[in-house]
């Protein structure tokens, strides 16, 4: 099946189910510290930093790895800190897509 971070985000425009609990929650032991958020609609993590130079180096990295699987985040930015929210819009819960990117986000 291959590891989240080498598979590639499909395009979701609705007309599927968003993953259950139980599902997320498996997906979920495959990345480093994301909990499930927003009664299990959404996986969420926060990275510190040193300094507001290496936080906005990441989110710069986040942007290109989302415009790359073409999925996008929330992210909430301070000095020294990037809280991560990902969530399917589409389907107002999680996909796989979701997973995928947190995954690629904690190779960096």
């Amino acid at each position: 099946m291959g590891s989240l971070q080498d598979k590639k985000c499909k395009p979701c425009e609705g007309g599927v189910s968003p993953l259950t609990l139980d599902q997320a929650a498996e997906l979920l032991n495959d990345l480093k510290e994301w909990k499930l958020v927003d009664n299990g609609r959404m996986i969420e993590k926060t990275f510190k930093f040193p300094n507001y130079f290496r936080t906005m180096s990441f989110v710069n990295a986040i942007a290109w790895i989302a415009n790359k699987e073409n999925h996008h985040p929330t992210l909430k930015v301070d000095y020294n800190q990037c809280i991560v929210q990902f969530t399917t819009h589409a389907i107002k819960g999680l996909s796989e897509n979701d997973f995928i990117c947190a995954a690629k986000i904690d190779g960096l």
